[in-house]
């Protein structure tokens, strides 16, 4: 079958061991069930593969791509959840141990097909396209959790996103006001604050800007760029929820007396379960609210768009579609 894979490591130059051609049909143990792919959505992951962060020569070559909308066996619309638990983990498999994303492990979503656990499935809403359904799984669903379940923020609290652009960061923006927060937003590209705005933040500011008003939580996955404005821009007793740190993890000051003194909290987060994968599908089903999409290629040019990926300069995802 048709497939998108790594071939080979490159940390340097990641695209230099991408390889499209073909790859054997997916293998399909008891319990799992295979998907037949319309759109994937590409990820910071991906490039991360390439480059041999959290993929080891020894399981090359490897499809990549974790996110993924299409038909199951029996026609259905169905999004692909990228989480694989054990299969005798019965809690939420984000606290797995032993959990795996798609393309670490077992072959990924770039693909004709892909095979996953039966339970992996999640029923796509019919307002939803392909296209916008296969941006789900990572990004929005990691936004999502950060959001609704890890913040603590109730409709009308206020929530700082920082660094609107990236895809995390573009979901928790249009969630956040579509559930009723009142959002700021930062970066340090202009045509990205207007984007932010368009998309519903309240207000976008330049990265590090004074904010109007304090906020209970922050969503925060830049890192050490941003991490000394995020805890200065909370209240006492708010909230940083973090799931990433695309500018490095060693702030050159960690503001720990302020965290101490202001009750303030640090969560962190990563991605979300299957129940949440549904419950976003639903929402943006209810309300409306659509993935960012930057464009839309052929799966046949992924090299184009993980390109884009690695040179940043993009609002929203790349959707591969077949």
């Amino acid at each position: 079958m048709f497939a998108v894979y790594a071939g080979s490591i490159n940390p340097d130059n990641p695209l230099d061991g991408l390889v499209i051609g073909e790859r054997p049909e997916p293998e399909v143990p008891d319990g799992w069930t295979t998907v037949t792919v319309k759109a994937a959505s590409i990820n910071h992951h991906d490039v991360w593969s390439l480059r041999g962060v959290g993929l080891r020569e020894e399981s090359l070559p490897m499809i990549l791509g974790c996110d993924a909308a299409g038909l199951d066996e029996d026609g259905n619309e169905v999004i692909v959840h990228a989480v694989i638990s054990d299969p005798s983990w019965r809690d939420d498999e984000t606290l797995d141990p032993r959990r795996s994303l798609l393309s670490e492990r077992y072959q990924g979503t770039f693909a004709e097909r892909v095979a996953v656990p039966r339970r992996n499935v999640v029923p796509k809403p019919e307002g939803l396209s392909m296209a916008e359904a296969a941006c789900l799984p990572t990004a929005w669903l990691t936004a999502y959790r950060m959001l609704f379940t890890q913040s603590g923020l109730r409709p009308g609290d206020a929530v700082l996103v920082q660094g609107a652009g990236g895809g995390v960061a573009t979901a928790a923006i249009a969630l956040g006001r579509a559930a009723g927060f009142r959002v700021f937003a930062t970066s340090r590209d202009a045509d990205k604050r207007e984007r932010a705005l368009d998309l519903g933040a309240h207000e976008a500011l330049e990265s590090g800007a004074r904010l109007p008003q304090k906020v209970d939580a922050v969503i925060e996955t830049v890192g050490a760029a941003t991490w000394s404005h995020s805890v200065k821009s909370m209240r006492p007793g708010g909230t940083i929820v973090i799931a990433g740190a695309t500018s490095g993890d060693a702030p050159k000051a960690a503001e720990l007396t302020r965290i101490f003194f202001q009750q303030m909290r640090v969560h962190g987060s990563t991605m979300g379960t299957r129940d949440e994968l549904a419950r976003l599908a639903e929402f943006l089903d209810v309300t409306g609210v659509r993935p960012v999409i930057e464009a839309e290629i052929p799966m046949e040019d992924a090299a184009e768009g993980l390109q884009k990926v690695i040179d940043g300069d993009l609002f929203g995802k790349i959707v591969l579609t077949r």
